[in-house]
């Protein structure tokens, strides 16, 4: 890593093993009771869970690397493979569907040239459809990141990405 890039830029493959060790260690005292909310701290460092933490993590708290990646797994906030900067959540839950959810993620595919579940070539997004973002009556909705972007239309949904570096 070249001096002056941020810590969160990382390349997938760059594994900060003294950030891990303040995580595993400082803010969760090594505690395997603590394995979801260790995950989600690196989750939210590389904003995925690459293979190699999960490896150093198993052997820091003493936990199989078989019960680590099966919470890894289990738990659809978690992911296993890069993903973009910016996460882009897509609602196909009855209210935002009956309300054109379908055309609007059509409309992100041909916008950002990726299906659901992909993330751009240049890492920036990456398009995940869930089922309920528990804003029924902002329908159809879209999530990024923390952004909730309401009543999308066909004409705004193309636009929701223009805002993000």
């Amino acid at each position: 890593m070249e001096q002056g890039d941020s810590a969160s830029s990382h390349h997938p493959g760059e594994i900060d093993y003294m950030e891990l060790d303040t995580i595993i260690e400082e803010q969760f005292i090594g505690n395997k009771e603590n394995l979801i909310m260790i995950l989600q701290e690196i989750q939210k460092k590389y904003n995925y869970l690459p293979q190699a933490s999960l490896m150093y993590l198993a052997e820091k708290i003493d936990v199989p690397i078989s019960k680590i990646f099966g919470v890894g797994t289990f738990y659809s906030t978690f992911s296993l493979e890069p993903r973009g900067k910016h996460i882009i959540s897509l609602c196909l839950g009855t209210a935002c569907h009956v309300r054109g959810a379908e055309k609007v993620r059509e409309r992100i595919q041909e916008t950002l040239n990726i299906r659901d579940g992909q993330t751009t070539e240049d890492m920036r997004f990456t398009l995940e459809s869930v089922r309920c973002l528990g804003c029924c009556s902002l329908g159809p909705v879209v999530r990024v990141d923390d952004d909730i972007h309401g009543r999308v239309t066909l004409d705004t949904a193309g636009k929701i990405v223009e805002g993000y570096n």
